[in-house]
């Protein structure tokens, strides 16, 4: 799943009417008691303290942010996790050879010895969350800039964070909500030893692949398994061979009983982000200029690396997640462009803003707040483009960004102290062995010469840097790119070692010649040419920032009968609703669940996003479903279901209303791709994977007895 909420409830209903909307909403769970009764009313069989509680093992202790990109859940007592096939296919692939494709093979360990360390994978339980928003905002006046507001809420992050793990080996953090109104303490525990148990083969786990991402009807066996390791107390622990399986405090019992329409369902985990705030000023801007430009430079990357993959096994190994994660991202900008414009998402965000209007007039205060707003999007209009080049050419290529991070040691040491920039040295020293360890620099240096072509095409000649235009305008890009692969310190194995050898002395950090790389001489006039128009711009961030803020504040006074829900930002919530089919348009209606039979129809030898196990034919031919059929002798492997989720919520737990896990979420649907803006109640949908298939592909399919045996089952 994939990325980017405000009212509780009808949320841009213009009605006042204070009926909750089981479906729309992502909740702390630390406040279900404004929601406990209706949860109830749709379903629900438990307790509040057996969702969530800080004194006694609850359903919050299984949930965890895996990686802090995806959401798993606890199976087992001994650390068991289950999250998406798409959330673990980087360490899968990491762990892949071309001996030993695990991505392609998949892979099962049939005790612990077998399991694969994942180096640096991570997995992070809530300990305790707290309401820190009276102790934040009685530090703050109206009268302070902007700038001001931020040092001093810094200023008591550090200080509220710090008293709240003294002593202890949690982490903590505080996040702001409601664009600003509220502050919430999350306190945490990190376990750093997360080990590979288990994954189908990708054509299981990424069946349809680009094709059938965001779509439904599904039939895709998107999960994969990890195990927790702890150190003798089990606590957390770096990896080590005499660490042992977690002991965890709560694991979800597994139901194999299936599911009705209506059925009660609760998703739990860490939705990264939305946007439900957003004006409509905001939403043109998005649709029209940024998330197209964004799929053009997408799309050309996308290309490059799908050329050299198509050549090699082990170059796909190495660029399958970065493939992954770009062809996401790429389809999501896609997606949500068109149905935005399609569930005409910014008249419904006019709608609200005209209601506001009326109520200022009757509140003063809030007077000038949408003009703010307004003007700021037309001033940071001028930087759409420049700011899209920034987050796709730098920040998400991996080399590039490399030598950004290079460009950040003279300032550490300046500012930070000799101690701290060596620390980092020696970090970007073996960050960059690494990288040319896996790296393919014919795909990274393409993808540098082609995105370099794009941005002297788009920014304007006066924005860009002196090194491109002076290559740009006799029309030498190619020329540019080539030179610095043969010259630059970072444009192969063999330059790197030859500048180690003759720069690198102990103690001290050559930032004199590294300042002398064609390389990052670029790559810092490229970053100077971004700043340059964010300074422009910087003014009119304020104004946005103070400007929101009052927005929200406003509009849950205007729509007192309202109960309000903040925007995901990665921070653990829990949304609830029912298994519900859909109709997308008139004389169409989408069942609740799909089967394996219906997947197998989309078989196709000549299509690798459709191809399909011999192993899985066999199994479906003999009917050899185990105890996993429904009661139709059906294979089930993808059901929908109206709750609330956004990327980060990959890998959640479907739970029904005894606390059962029944499948765990994936993806969203295509027709309301413009939830993370808007929430779509009559057509918006989760997609998951029944975890009847799960356990069917574990057992039947790669013979994994031995992890069902540690599950808690109930029939």
């Amino acid at each position: 799943m994939k990325k980017q909420i405000i009212a509780f409830g009808m949320l841009f209903v213009l009605s006042l009417s204070s009926l909750v909307r089981a479906d729309e909403g992502m909740w702390l769970p630390f406040m279900l008691g404004r929601n406990y009764e209706d949860m109830k009313k749709h379903g629900l069989n438990l307790t509040q303290e057996e969702i969530y509680s800080i004194n006694n093992a609850s359903i919050k202790d299984a949930i965890v942010s895996f990686g802090g990109f995806c959401t798993a859940e606890v199976i087992s007592q001994k650390g068991l996790l289950l999250t998406n096939h798409h959330c673990g296919y980087d360490a899968i692939a990491g762990a892949s050879t071309e001996e030993n494709n695990y991505l392609e093979n998949g892979f099962w360990a049939k005790d612990h010895s077998q399991e694969i360390p994942v180096e640096g994978l991570t997995a992070t339980f809530v300990i305790r969350i707290e309401d820190v928003s009276e102790q934040i905002n009685k530090n703050l006046t109206d009268e302070m800039s902007e700038e001001e507001r931020s040092a001093k809420i810094r200023e008591l992050y550090a200080q509220i964070t710090k008293e709240a793990v003294d002593g202890t080996n949690y982490q903590a953090y505080v996040r702001d909500f409601f664009e600003g109104n509220e502050f919430y303490l999350f306190v945490t525990e990190t376990y750093k030893d997360v080990r590979l148990v288990g994954t189908p083969p990708e054509s299981i786990g990424k069946f349809g692949h680009d094709t059938d991402n965001w779509m439904y009807p599904r039939h895709t066996g998107d999960f994969s398994m990890f195990r927790i390791y702890a150190g003798t107390d089990n606590k957390p622990a770096d990896f080590n061979e005499s660490n042992k399986p977690y002991n965890p405090k709560y694991s979800l019992p597994i139901s194999i009983k299936g599911y009705e329409e209506g059925d009660f369902s609760m998703v739990f985990g860490f939705p990264g982000s939305t946007d439900r705030y957003l004006s409509s000023w905001g939403v043109e801007q998005a649709v029209n200029i940024e998330q197209p430009k964004r799929v053009d430079l997408r799309a050309k990357k996308l290309e490059i690396m799908k050329k050299y993959m198509d050549e090699s096994t082990s170059v796909r190994l190495n660029y399958a997640s970065k493939y992954a994660q770009v062809a996401n991202y790429w389809k999501y900008f896609i997606g949500q462009s068109k149905q935005v414009k399609n569930n005409k998402v910014a008249d419904k965000k006019r709608a609200i803003e005209d209601r506001f209007r009326k109520f200022v007039k009757m509140n003063p205060e809030y007077e000038g707040v949408l003009d703010d707003i307004e003007k700021a999007y037309k001033i940071k209009e001028k930087n759409v483009v420049i700011n899209a080049y920034q987050s796709e050419m730098i920040y998400s290529v991996d080399l590039n960004l490399l030598v950004l991070r290079y460009t950040f040691l003279e300032p550490v040491m300046n500012f930070q102290g000799k101690d701290r920039a060596l620390g980092m040295y020696d970090q970007l020293k073996t960050s960059q062995k690494e990288f040319f360890n896996s790296a393919n620099l014919d795909i990274e240096f393409e993808i540098l010469e082609e995105l370099l072509k794009m941005y002297h095409k788009d920014i304007k000649t006066e924005r860009q840097p002196e090194l491109l235009k002076e290559y740009a305008d006799k029309g030498k890009i190619d020329k540019l790119v080539k030179k610095i692969r043969k010259k630059s310190i970072f444009g192969s194995r063999k330059n790197f070692e030859k500048f180690l050898k003759k720069n690198d002395v102990e103690g001290e950090i050559p930032t004199e010649a590294l300042k002398e790389d064609m390389y990052y001489k670029l790559i810092v006039q490229l970053r100077d040419a971004h700043s340059a128009a964010m300074n422009e711009a910087r003014s009119a961030e304020s104004m946005l920032k103070r400007a929101n803020r009052l927005f929200v504040k406003g509009y849950r006074e205007m729509d007192q009968d309202k109960i309000f829900y903040p925007n995901a930002n990665s921070t653990l919530r829990l949304t609830y609703g029912n298994i519900l089919p859909y109709s997308p348009e008139e004389g169409k209606t989408y069942d609740i669940y799909t089967t394996l039979e219906e997947g197998l129809k989309k078989e196709d030898p000549n299509n690798p996003e459709f191809h399909v196990s011999p192993r899985l034919k066999e199994l479906f031919e003999n009917k050899d479903f185990g105890n996993y059929a429904n009661e139709q002798g059906e294979m089930p492997v993808n059901f929908i279901s109206n709750n609330d989720i956004t990327g980060g919520n990959s890998g959640s737990p479907v739970i029904n209303g005894d606390g059962q896990l029944i499948g765990t979420a994936f993806d969203g649907n295509w027709e309301a791709m413009s939830g993370d803006i808007f929430f779509e109640h009559d057509i918006q949908r989760t997609i998951s994977c029944d975890i009847r298939y799960v356990l069917f592909i574990v057992e039947k399919y790669g013979k994994a007895e031995n992890l069902i045996d540690e599950m808690e089952i109930v029939e």
